[in-house]
């Protein structure tokens, strides 16, 4: 059962005036006591290896915000994993065999997922932090995307996945337009695998010095998207998913392009809306030559029209919101209000690395002050409906539920529900940004950062543990990402400064 209210957290009284003992009974109606300790409890400064195989885990008396209301939030509760999937979620879960994590000082709660970040920028973070769009296209797609080499794409998307990872981003959808060969393609699949972060990967166009993809010599673009579903994205079972990143262009080309993916059962992504560019009343032209689909993701939508909004309503579409890079580069103000208008719950995203940080709190603090501060500008400009405002447990439900169904993974992840995969993240309440906590929503959204991120698991697997991820050789991804730059620095012909 539902708690009634929005914390869910230690001193955070429920509204109706139910005693905490009560907003136990209430979330967990039925449960039976249990030991309040299985054997062998991984301590604070343990770091907790790999779940053996075959043995559970068991994620013990933490605050748990599960965002699925059948399953309701708790004070405090546990979480077993066995295999990949969540198999409990209540207090005192008796698991003998288990390993335990102690989660006592932790928010337990489904990982973040980013629906659009372009990866394979990941060692060209903070090279334009105050780039406009038109400085991106020119610096980071003509001159260093252009003379990218594979091994560049690879140790790129390796050093973003991890990143993703260490900042309790569990499901990220690559937006990769770097595919300037089959080899490039090929490569940045390496790098997401081999981080173990769960990713979609979107497959797009090449990147050329004129900015026209069609130019790029090797160019496969969208024909090697039959290879790659039959090389790599041939079972359903798998931490990667196949998208096609489409390309804007005149809508009989565009839909060809969509052809090509639906033929190989791949979703779309594409980047609509955006800045004077955007109001070319493109999915209007799109729907004319074929109604638009559900399996489609439209990113920005900062200038569509509301025949647009409409259009992406009706056809059961989804959005991704990037708020903190559409107002830096000049997207338009980014449309959270106008999504919620139209009936639609958007998605969150980074984008850009090389001007945005790659963290979800910041995504998710950017759109909730934004959509805010619009509704009282409507409320001081005399508007009698100027809309609701949000609250935070909708803004979290975003960056997870939201995020999980435009990435076309609702059924395995975005909800600590039972039968669903384990993506989970642990964060620690106990730091000086957070503590006392009052609100364990509120905590997150508004006060928390990447340094409460203590423990990640991703399809069971501990990802992360006690603020430091696992298995991972720093040194050599260091090595990699610093050798990378180098040669893009050299490549592209800019100066090598970072003063």
């Amino acid at each position: 059962m539902t708690h009634p209210f929005n914390s869910g957290c230690p001193c955070c009284l429920p509204r109706n005036g139910l005693s905490r003992r009560q907003f136990l009974r209430t979330t967990a109606a039925g449960v039976a006591a249990a030991p309040a300790l299985a054997a062998g409890v991984i301590g604070e400064a343990q770091a907790a290896p790999r779940a053996q195989s075959g043995r559970p885990i068991l994620l013990k008396g933490g605050c748990v915000l599960s965002l699925d209301r059948a399953v309701g939030d708790f004070e405090q509760a546990d979480v077993l994993i066995e295999g990949k999937k969540i198999s409990a979620v209540k207090p005192n879960i008796s698991a003998p065999n288990a390993q335990v994590i102690d989660a006592s000082k932790c928010i337990v709660m489904p990982g973040f997922v980013d629906t659009h970040r372009h990866m394979w920028q990941g060692f060209l973070r903070n090279v334009l932090p105050d780039g406009s769009l038109m400085d991106y296209i020119q610096v980071v797609q003509r001159k260093f995307g252009a003379n990218f080499v594979p091994d560049d794409v690879y140790a790129a998307d390796l050093l973003s996945a991890l990143g993703c990872i260490d900042a309790g981003v569990t499901t990220v959808l690559d937006w990769s337009h770097i595919h300037n060969s089959p080899e490039h393609s090929d490569a940045a699949i390496k790098g997401l695998q081999e981080s173990g972060v769960r990713a979609a990967f979107a497959y797009g166009t090449p990147q050329t010095v004129s900015g026209n993809w069609k130019e790029a010599p090797k160019n496969k673009f969208p024909g090697d998207i039959a290879r790659l579903r039959k090389q790599y994205f041939n079972s359903d079972d798998q931490l990667t998913t196949l998208f096609l990143a489409s390309p804007g262009g005149p809508p009989p080309e565009v839909m060809a392009i969509w052809k090509a993916a639906r033929d190989v059962g791949a979703r779309i992504t594409i980047h609509v809306g955006v800045g004077e560019f955007g109001r070319s009343a493109f999915l209007e032209k799109m729907h004319a030559i074929e109604p638009l689909k559900s399996d489609t993701t439209y990113i920005h939508c900062c200038t569509l029209n509301d025949t647009e909004w409409k259009l992406i309503k009706d056809s059961g579409g989804t959005v991704s919101i990037a708020g903190y890079v559409e107002t830096l580069m000049g997207h338009g103000n980014p449309p959270t209000q106008k999504a919620i208008d139209t009936g639609i719950r958007p998605s969150l995203s980074v984008d850009v690395e090389t001007s945005v940080p790659n963290d979800f709190f910041t995504q998710m603090r950017t759109v909730f002050s934004l959509q805010k501060n619009e509704v009282w500008a409507r409320r001081l400009g005399g508007e009698k409906d100027a809309g609701k405002f949000l609250t935070a447990r909708e803004v979290l439900e975003f960056a997870t539920i939201e995020g999980a169904r435009a990435n076309g993974l609702e059924k395995k992840v975005g909800t600590l529900t039972p039968g669903k995969e384990a993506d989970i993240v642990m964060l620690r309440h106990d730091r000086l940004n957070v503590m006392p906590m009052n609100n364990a929503v509120g905590a997150v959204v508004t006060s928390m950062g990447p340094q409460n991120v203590d423990t990640v698991l991703i399809a069971g697997k501990v990802m992360k543990r006690n603020g430091q991820l696992v298995g991972v050789d720093m040194n050599r991804i260091a090595r990699l990402g610093r050798q990378a730059q180098e040669r893009a620095y050299k490549a592209a012909n800019v100066p090598d400064k970072r003063v």
